[in-house]
């Protein structure tokens, strides 16, 4: 399948495109919040991203960063060429469960050690994920992990057709 034609983006926002592969980590200087149930079970000042090409970026937060009782261990295990083995995470909040909807990397790979004690979460199954104050839309597909804001562009990898890209 060929590559698709990037978006051009505008002022002040980013092609998903000019990621690199590798990825590459980011530091965060938003503030990134998650709320389910009703609940902020998230919300942190010390985020970072992970750009990688044709995907809208991922978001990992200090474990810290989460409320007592948020996060517990979820069945399931997965393996990026990049970042290493992953293991899953319920998130609890405000009564609510939503199953293997965050993941870790406890052991990275090296130069992806700056993901250590940090967690990534879907942003379907959450009420709100918010970057900067921004709601964000979960990036298409089931399987990853992004989340669009304004300020990237695509196409984005994920949705039907992009499996070869």
């Amino acid at each position: 399948m060929r590559r698709p034609s990037p978006l051009v983006p505008s002022p002040g926002q980013e092609s998903v495109w000019d990621y690199p592969r590798p990825p590459r980590i980011e530091k965060v200087d938003e503030r990134v919040t998650i709320r389910l149930g009703g609940v902020l079970v998230a919300d942190t000042r010390a985020a970072m991203r992970v750009l990688e090409t044709s995907h809208p970026p991922v978001y990992y937060l200090p474990i810290a960063d989460f409320i007592d009782g948020a996060l517990s261990d979820a069945p399931g295990s997965s393996f990026c060429e990049f970042k290493g083995a992953a293991r899953y995470l319920d998130v609890r909040g405000g009564g609510l469960v939503a199953a293997g909807a965050a993941w870790n990397y406890p052991d990275p790979t090296p130069g992806f050690e700056a993901l250590t004690d940090r967690v990534a979460v879907y942003a379907g199954p959450m009420d709100e994920c918010t970057v900067g104050g921004e709601v964000v839309v979960p990036q298409p597909g089931g399987f990853y992990g992004g989340w669009v804001t304004s300020s990237v562009v695509g196409p984005f990898k994920g949705g039907p057709g992009s499996m070869g890209w």
